[in-house]
């Protein structure tokens, strides 16, 4: 019975580690979100303005 007790509380102890995990890595991904969101409409207001600016997905270079 001891040995069972002492797996779940391993177990236990597994669960509320990767929940935290989970937690961190939820809050890391809202915080790469929000910044994605700044950079694309920062860049598409340099686009708007016309001073050019990165090139976003297939688009081709000015020279071409």
């Amino acid at each position: 019975m001891t040995d069972i007790e002492e797996r779940l509380a391993h177990l236990i102890r597994a669960v509320d580690d990767l929940s935290e995990m989970v937690a961190r890595q939820d809050r890391e991904i809202d915080r790469l979100r929000t910044t994605v969101a700044l950079l694309t409409r920062r860049e598409a207001e340099r686009s708007h303005e016309g001073e050019g600016g990165i090139m976003l997905g297939d688009e081709r270079p000015p020279h071409y």
